[in-house]
């Protein structure tokens, strides 16, 4: 009898190991798997920039030397220079993809700064600062608008705009004067994408309207000009669609109002004038080009409970939004 009772209890240990062993596997397994779940949802958006991707070559213009990023950390630091941080969330992205959709397409085109460089990290590409350079320019408030504008590139992260399967030229500026302008109208380069659109928000923006007082003597010398002071200064033949100045007659010369804006540095080419006690009185309405995307036309609309994309399809009409990796693939297989 105690040998059947032996038995009886060895093969009850059995199978409670049987069953106890399994559950304590999955229960282990799942607390790793929980666990590293946990961790990656714990992965803050700066670490995020900071993972292995494609990079940019930067020509650092104080230091004339080429440093490189990663992508989505040159996106960060282009949004953080371009657009004021206090911006809607949604605002930011859509900074983000044109930041990320002209980088990309920089570097398809092969183009390089000094032989090594994709791009500089001035206006004659885009403003780029890192974190260390953003830290002394904002101080105390490094933190928040940091995090901010790196939630809003990691949100976006990989995305541009595109037409035809293409990165388009994703233009911006600050404001505008109500309207966007037509790329030909100012560019001379018809782009379906870049039409004028309306965009009423700007009027919020502290740069819509501005005044520039310049003597008449310096304002004749830089338009090559001769104006009497008792006669009209000048008239606006024509506007384009974006309400902007086409042409004008000053001193019996034609301009376009590209043209005037450049010479006499004005903030837009919507621009009327007066003359008074020996001075050209010049008012100006936006600031920028007009092409493309205004920054606070996209900071209203996001007020107002727009998203990145409505944004994207107002400004850039006829575009898609989409993953950069088989365009960046496509260029670094070339360079193998």
């Amino acid at each position: 009898m105690k040998k059947r009772h032996s038995i009886s209890f060895l093969l009850a240990g059995l199978i409670a190991v049987a069953v106890i062993v399994p559950s304590l596997l999955v229960i282990l397994f799942s607390s790793e798997e929980e666990e590293a779940a946990e961790t990656t949802k714990k992965k803050t958006p700066e670490a995020a920039l900071q993972e292995p991707a494609v990079e940019v070559a930067v020509f650092r213009s104080n230091t004339k030397q080429t440093e490189t990023f990663p992508l989505e950390e040159y996106v960060a630091g282009v949004v953080a220079a371009e657009m004021p941080a206090s911006f809607e969330k949604e605002a930011l992205k859509a900074q983000a993809l044109t930041a990320r959709t002209f980088v990309v397409k920089q570097i398809m085109s092969g183009s390089k700064v000094n032989g090594q460089a994709n791009v500089t990290d001035t206006v004659a590409h885009q403003v780029f600062k890192t974190k260390e350079e953003l830290k002394k320019v904002w101080g105390n408030d490094f933190t928040w608008k940091s995090e901010k504008i790196d939630e809003a590139v990691q949100e976006t992260a990989g995305q541009i705009i595109t037409h035809n399967g293409t990165p388009i030229t994703a233009s911006f500026f600050s404001t505008s004067n109500g309207y966007t302008e037509n790329s030909e109208d100012y560019w001379n380069e018809p782009l379906p994408y870049l039409k004028s659109v309306a965009s009423p928000w700007d009027k919020a923006s502290p740069e819509y309207s501005s005044k520039k007082v310049m003597p008449l003597a310096e304002f004749e010398r830089k338009l090559g000009v001769s104006v009497k002071e008792t006669a009209e200064a000048g008239t606006i033949t024509a506007r384009t669609p974006g309400k902007r100045i086409a042409s004008v007659k000053i001193g019996g010369k034609e301009f376009s109002g590209r043209e005037v804006r450049e010479k006499l540095g004005l903030a837009s080419s919507d621009f009327s004038w007066v003359m008074k006690s020996g001075n050209m009185i010049i008012t100006t309405k936006g600031y920028g080009h007009g092409v493309g995307m205004s920054q606070y036309g996209a900071n209203g609309m996001a007020k107002e409970g727009k998203n990145y994309r409505q944004i994207i399809a107002h400004y850039y009409q006829q575009t898609k939004i989409e993953s950069a990796e088989s365009f960046v693939k496509e260029k670094v297989t070339a360079k193998k």
